[in-house]
């Protein structure tokens, strides 16, 4: 700073506060620098901040920053606009509910939708319910069925609230819609709000869950043969069994309530239940 009047030198520290100094020339100087003090204040529980400073601080280079950490953390950037990037494009590419049915993916042409043709689906789907309850063979004598076998009821349930029941026959038990009480089929399509069945009639109908109690049936008995493992698939149909359904054998009955089960299949897998009480219908 300087003027038009006489002019004094004076030595002024850099880091000091600084005073009134018109009509002054300033020289700044690092005679007495921040550093050496900055670090030293800093080891406080060192007994002699000086001799460490002077040992492994003074006339060495230090890195303000981490090269090293920076490059992790601009590559964890990158990884993570990758995958932003890959979602995006797999959510673009993937059909919505709007387009598939734009698309008629879900359509099923009037001579498929036929009531023995999804039979060998249901079959597939009693070895599935045998394998995940672990349902015990049948007794040799029909008639004598033994009391050990009968599998826990409550077990059952829980299992049941995150099966699968595409193959199921599932019957409207009670509805709000009087039309619906006794349609029965075989569920070829579950959604959050629907079941979609191919009845005995040949017929295709889509039955929403609201306002209706649902009925199915699981065998009492394994529906597998005595052979069968885990590691072996599940047989789609023998021939030697005769084309019927869950209800024509031992079967146990469970109710269904639509309002409480609107979830996709999906969804129900990773959900937790809650038993609860409801007087809905």
């Amino acid at each position: 700073m300087s003027s038009s009047g006489p002019v004094d030198n004076a030595v002024v520290d850099l880091y000091k506060s600084p005073q009134s100094l018109k009509n002054q020339r300033l020289i700044l100087s690092s005679a007495d620098p921040f550093t050496p003090k900055y670090v030293q204040s800093m080891l406080t529980q060192n007994s002699d901040p000086a001799a460490t400073y002077e040992s492994r601080v003074k006339n060495r280079q230090i890195l303000l920053e981490n090269p090293a950490r920076e490059s992790r953390l601009k590559r964890e950037r990158r990884e993570k606009e990758a995958k932003k990037k890959a979602e995006k494009q797999r959510v673009k590419g993937k059909l919505g509910s709007k387009a598939a049915r734009e698309k008629a993916l879900w359509r099923i042409e009037p001579s498929q939708a036929k009531f023995a043709l999804f039979l060998p689906l249901h079959r597939l789907w009693l070895g599935y319910m045998s394998e995940l309850l672990a349902l015990t063979q049948p007794p040799s004598m029909p008639d004598t069925p033994s009391p050990s076998a009968q599998p826990n009821a409550g077990t059952m349930q829980a299992k049941l609230l995150k099966a699968d029941f595409h193959g199921s026959v599932m019957t409207v038990k009670e509805s709000k819609n009087a039309v619906l009480v006794g349609l029965s089929g075989i569920v070829i399509r579950e959604t959050e709000n629907a079941f979609e069945v191919v009845t005995k009639q040949d017929k295709v109908k889509l039955i929403p869950k609201q306002n209706s109690i649902f009925t199915f049936a699981v065998p009492l008995y394994s529906t597998l043969p005595p052979s069968h493992t885990n590691e072996t698939p599940l047989p789609l149909d023998q021939e030697d069994v005769p084309q019927k359904t869950a209800l024509d054998d031992p079967h146990i009955e469970f109710d269904l309530y639509g309002n409480q089960f609107r979830f996709r299949a999906a969804d129900r897998a990773g959900r937790k239940f809650k038993p609860k009480e409801t007087i809905e219908l």
